[in-house]
């Protein structure tokens, strides 16, 4: 069995001044994905997590302090792709893969749309590049985890308060349409083949005690390709760790 996390930290130094390192001792995680590093290499605490027993995989991007994506492990992966051969995207820093044995597991950062205008429009096009990246990959690696954070809500059920948030980034008709299409081409959403019930979340804004009152999102998860469906254990999501505006997601895989 591995347990897979999947943490956006918003900035890996906060997240350790906050106890991130305790947390990791105490979670027996054997990978954690993490997104939002706005870390560049050597910058990460490598040398307090490899005290932990685990090795730092990072790509980050060209901007400092901004994106970043790393794949923290105490097993050692056959293979570390860093991006996704795009320049486009890989300037920020969004994908990293390893690879275990038959199994290939990313951290990926999905742009948010939230300022509106080109960037909304680059992160539709992000969706329909990523999606073709991973059907060109599942060729010869059909075994893939997909962890990080969408920034979307997939479902209905998945946002606090829907019927005020579809003009909302994060929760268009479009962004929305898209994650369907993706779940239909023989991905699967984890969390949702455990728990179907709502106000389950993964992100809550810093304001008008939205995490306290529990008016969130649940944009952070683990898809996986249908070619996992038997091996999957357990999939949860963590609000009670808070080293961040996430929370973690937990994926748990006979692999």
């Amino acid at each position: 069995m591995k347990r897979i996390f999947s943490y956006n930290v918003n900035g890996i130094r906060s997240a350790v001044s906050k106890g991130l390192l305790d947390w990791l001792k105490h979670v027996d995680a054997d990978i954690l994905c993490i997104q939002e590093t706005k870390a560049q290499a050597g910058q990460m605490h490598e040398t307090d997590l490899l005290a932990l027993g685990y090795k730092t995989y990072a790509f980050s991007a060209r901007k400092k302090g901004y994106s970043g994506v790393a794949i923290i492990s105490r097993i050692e992966p056959d293979h570390v792709e860093y991006g996704m051969n795009n320049p486009k995207y890989d300037c920020e820093g969004r994908v990293i893969r390893a690879d275990f044995g038959d199994l290939s597991v990313i951290s990926v950062y999905f742009p948010s749309g939230t300022t509106g205008g080109d960037r909304q429009v680059f992160k539709m096009e992000f969706l329909s590049d990523f999606h073709a990246y991973l059907n060109r990959l599942r060729q010869n690696r059909p075994n893939l985890v997909i962890s990080g954070d969408y920034n979307i809500c997939r479902l209905w059920i998945d946002i606090h308060n829907p019927e005020k948030q579809q003009n909302t980034s994060g929760f268009l008709p479009e962004e929305r349409e898209w994650f369907q299409r993706f779940i239909d081409d023989r991905y699967i959403d984890s969390f949702r083949e455990f728990n179907a019930e709502p106000h389950n979340y993964s992100w809550w804004s810093y304001r008008a005690n939205s995490r306290e009152n529990n008016k969130g999102w649940r944009i952070d998860y683990h898809v996986v390709t249908d070619a996992l469906k038997s091996k999957l254990l357990s999939a949860s999501i963590l609000p009670e760790v808070v080293h961040s505006d996430h929370c973690p997601v937990l994926l748990e895989i006979d692999a």
